[in-house]
């Protein structure tokens, strides 16, 4: 599986996202079974993760440590079976690039939204494909929140523990729901 996390500048969120993310792969699954990685809709290629990220990133269990930040492309996002943005903007942005990830792409928060629908449910699902395509027929059902991911760029210390506060609690819900089935279709 490849999932995609996508900002603006590809310093600040979405990085904290992936990095996250990867922790939580490594953490529960076998080595390779997933692959998580970010861009930015305007990406800053080449910068590292903004100073206040990566300490927030830090103080979650990461390591900020090689990232490098890139501009999403088409390839980029043609080769993610599931893109988390971090806005409706953001996410908006992705299928100008790539319009074929529609199904595919989701605001972080939208999608943690209908991991849990799932859940409550008690949808029968066994793969990563079919949670896509169930969060895809079911994305009205997340149109009531708060689908947005606040840009601490250029903001305080406590707005970046906030977002990086917010990101992480939607990692938990993602990853809680990802790790079983990865597991399973991979047994």
């Amino acid at each position: 599986m490849r999932l995609l996390t996508v900002c603006v500048g590809n310093i600040c969120r979405s990085p904290l996202a992936e990095r996250l993310l990867r922790e939580r792969f490594a953490a529960s699954l076998p080595p390779g079974l997933v692959t998580v990685e970010s861009a930015g809709v305007q990406g800053l290629a080449g910068r590292s993760m903004e100073p206040h990220a990566a300490a927030e990133l830090e103080r979650l269990g990461g390591d900020a440590e090689g990232f490098v930040a890139r501009r999403i492309d088409a390839d980029i996002a043609d080769g993610a079976d599931l893109i988390l943005a971090m806005t409706r903007e953001v996410r908006s942005e992705v299928l100008t690039v790539q319009p074929r990830a529609i199904k595919r792409t989701f605001t972080i928060a939208e999608f943690a939204h209908l991991c849990r629908y799932a859940v409550e449910q008690d949808a029968r699902i066994y793969t990563v494909a079919e949670l896509v395509a169930f969060a895809a027929k079911h994305r009205s059902v997340a149109a009531a929140y708060d689908l947005d991911v606040p840009d601490p760029m250029g903001r305080s210390v406590e707005v970046h523990r906030e977002v990086a506060d917010v990101i992480a609690g939607h990692v938990h819900v993602v990853s809680a729901l990802l790790v079983p089935l990865v597991r399973a279709q991979n047994a």
